[in-house]
């Protein structure tokens, strides 16, 4: 499949993290294929999600779950719902909800718990009850989002995580194999950096496999035996530099998205009133800071 002056790539997965490195490879030129599986090829990237199975390859263990169960449904107003374009976030008492605007229509929500009163072979009908019930005491317009939510717009999922010291000894990348997005680090969805890690995966890992490329592009007078073994070392390096530049800032964003979490949904007096008094504008001036992240540029 090789042809001169190219370099085979495959994404297993098609996920955030897949497709925004191949659309950045695809930029300068390079051809990427977004596969499920290929015997012959030069580079493997993992964006096949929690359950990796190059993830597993590459010795990383099934993610932890957690305690939690998040609740999201969709709704779609077709006068238009209202809320212009404000985020409502709701926690306490074992529950963090919030509810977003897509469009002028459509509103995203979310309810996390630490219920066992249900599971994920709960009915749709008692999930919506269960919902109702735990966001009783919000505004009206509030309430009404999820009294409008068709069954078949929810979904519940148990939240996990991969335990953040994990990646302190295991490989990101082995040989011309890596992994991204959540097939990387899968984390809780408390500061809603999930999405956006794997952009920033896809950009990174996309500038560092280009610089490979193009470091074999200035040697082609190299015979063919010498520019393939060649080619494999850059590539390597490449990998490995990209696995340098996302293992701290994947544990920095699962660390801080379960830890959020834990303070958001805790329980008792004393902590709502440490959280709400104290901690609330700290809270947000931190996920602020963590969504503002600089990956660079696909060019250096």
């Amino acid at each position: 499949m090789e042809e001169e002056g190219t370099l085979d790539i495959v994404i297993v997965g098609a996920g955030i993290s897949g497709l925004s490195t191949a659309v950045g490879l695809h930029r300068p030129g390079h051809a990427t294929d977004i596969l499920v599986f290929l015997n012959d090829i030069q580079v493997l990237v993992g964006c096949d999600g929690v359950y990796s199975v190059v993830g597993k390859w590459l010795g990383f263990k099934t993610p932890a779950t957690t305690a939690r169960l998040a609740i999201r449904g969709l709704t779609h107003f077709p006068l238009g719902h209202g809320f212009g374009k404000k985020f409502f976030q709701f926690y306490g008492n074992g529950v963090r909800s919030g509810f977003i605007p897509c469009d002028h229509n459509t509103v995203y929500w979310f309810l996390t718990h630490t219920s066992t009163d249900i599971d994920e072979e709960t009915n749709p009908e008692i999930l919506k009850e269960f919902v109702l019930n735990k966001i009783k005491d919000l505004p009206e317009n509030i309430k009404s989002v999820v009294e409008t939510t068709d069954l078949d717009s929810m979904v519940m999922s148990r939240l996990k995580y991969r335990p953040p010291w994990e990646l302190l000894w295991s490989n990101i990348t082995k040989d011309n194999v890596c992994v991204a997005g959540d097939a990387l680090h899968p984390m809780t969805p408390d500061i809603g950096q999930g999405g956006c890690s794997a952009m920033e995966d896809g950009v990174i890992l996309a500038r560092c496999l280009g610089e490979a490329i193009k470091a074999k592009h200035l040697k082609s007078e190299t015979k063919e035996e010498e520019e393939e073994e060649d080619s494999y070392k850059r590539i390597e390096e490449g990998l490995k530099k990209y696995a340098g530049e996302r293992k701290w800032r994947s544990i920095d964003l699962i660390t801080t998205a379960y830890t959020v979490g834990l303070i958001q949904q805790s329980r008792g007096k004393w902590m709502n009133l440490f959280r709400d008094r104290f901690l609330s504008s700290f809270l947000s001036r931190m996920l602020l800071k963590k969504s503002h992240f600089d990956c660079g540029s696909l060019v250096p």
